[in-house]
């Protein structure tokens, strides 16, 4: 009876022994689970930015002009001989005559409504477009375009647009470099924080801008072009490390 007891104590000593090692074993997988699911979580996100300095390579010069009358032909004459002026000012700009189109023509008619019987009057608005890589050129004569209205010409809009075609080409060694001072970033952000920084969690590329070289900075615009030929592109890439 006491033997049987005494085996029975046994056993059950045996039992909680091995009860108290599965707790603690238990314990410390679970602890050292959360400690890496808890390193798992640490990461930092960084932007990297780069830019360029760049000239347009490309100038879209509108010239609109119209004129008003009750007769077509004086109208169109008229018109006409502001197309002559506009064309001669170009070329005396030293632009080729290829480098200049009739891009719109349209007539319109307008009704006086405080006289049911006056004539209705004829409005014709045309449009001529300089198209050239010489931007500097296009520069210098958009600067004198007054001239056009002392030669008679009636205009009602002149924009002009400065491009930079090239993108394609700075893409790669751009988006390279803000890479790179993204994983600066990490890396000083990592060292002062006592880590490491590990691999790439995620990653996103910003939008291209092309905007004035001088002025406000947009990373939502696009690649339009700009009132100015001195222009900057930037792209901000986004990434995600894991820090060690």
């Amino acid at each position: 009876m006491i033997k049987q007891l005494q085996d029975n104590r046994a056993v059950l000593l045996g039992a909680v022994a091995i009860f108290a090692f599965g707790l603690t074993a238990s314990g410390y997988v679970l602890g050292d689970g959360l400690r890496r699911a808890k390193m798992a979580e640490r990461s930092v996100t960084v932007r990297g930015v780069s830019e360029r300095d760049v000239t347009a390579d490309l100038a879209t010069w509108s010239i609109e002009f119209s004129h008003k009358g009750t007769d077509l032909a004086p109208v169109q004459q008229s018109v006409d001989a502001q197309a002559t002026a506009v064309r001669r000012f170009l070329q005396q700009s030293g632009f080729r005559a290829e480098d200049v189109t009739d891009s719109n023509i349209n007539v319109s008619r307008e009704h006086d409504p405080d006289n049911a019987a006056a004539p209705d009057r004829l409005i014709v608005r045309r449009t001529i477009q300089l198209r050239t890589g010489d931007v500097l050129k296009a520069r210098g004569a958009f600067a004198h375009q007054a001239e056009l209205l002392r030669d008679g010409v009636e205009m009602s809009a002149s924009d002009v647009a400065y491009v930079f075609t090239r993108l394609n080409a700075l893409k790669p060694d751009m988006i390279g470099e803000a890479n790179k001072n993204a994983r600066a970033s990490a890396e000083q952000f990592a060292e002062d924080s006592g880590a490491s920084v590990g691999g790439i969690k995620t990653a996103s590329q910003g939008y291209f801008s092309v905007g004035p070289r001088d002025g406000e900075q947009c990373e939502d615009c696009g690649s339009s072009g700009s009132n100015s030929p001195f222009q900057k592109v930037r792209v901000v890439t986004t990434i995600d490390y894991d820090l060690g």
